[in-house]
Parts: structure tokens; sequence; C-alpha cells
């Protein structure tokens, strides 16, 4: 999966700063467990973590720097939001198929 440079940059900061990837990855596995589905919270993330980046592009060096130099023209960052979904959130079980008329369902 390819990161925008915001994404990677959000991504990045949180690498080096546990409290912060702490306090995301929580908040990423509540809204997952809050919507219905995978697409409905990588959507809902989206706005969540631009605004994140709005907040500390006020407080950050790195950030501030690359608002200076790059603008801060809304980015999507529907990719970080699904790859933070893959790498913190358990999976989702999979729905079994239901057995052919006449046939059992041993879960083979």
């Amino acid at each position: 999966m390819s990161l925008n440079r915001f994404e990677q940059r959000i991504f990045d900061y949180w690498q080096g700063h546990r409290d912060e990837r702490q306090f995301w990855q929580e908040k990423v596995r509540g809204i997952v467990k809050a919507e219905n589905d995978d697409h409905a919270a990588a959507a809902r993330l989206d706005g969540e973590f631009w605004r994140y980046y709005v907040e500390r592009s006020g407080v950050v060096p790195v950030f501030k720097d690359a608002a200076c130099h790059e603008g801060m023209k809304r980015t999507s960052m529907k990719n970080l939001a699904e790859l933070v979904i893959r790498l913190w959130v358990e999976p989702r079980p999979k729905k079994k198929k239901p057995a052919p008329e006449g046939e059992l369902n041993l879960g083979l």
C-alpha cells in the first residue's frame, strides 16, 4: 500500500511518539467496532486523520514546516485509514456460507 506524503508524515510521527500511536490505536479500534464495516470506518477515519493533521500543523515542527512548503489543501487520508485498520484491528470473522440443501455444514 502506498501512502501519500501527508499520510506518511503522520505514520512516521506515530512511530516516534508512542503515546500518540497508542491513543490512535485505541481510537481506530473503537471506530472500527462502532461501524458496520471497515469501509465505513475508513471513511470516518479519513476525516479524523485530516483534522489531526491540521491540528498537528499548528504545533509540531515537522508538520508546521510541511504546511509552510506544501500548503494545507485537503488531502485524502483513506490509505492511511485502511493501513492502520489492517495493522491494528483484528480481522472480522468471515461469515460462513450456508450448506447446500440436504448437506450438513461441518465447518470443514
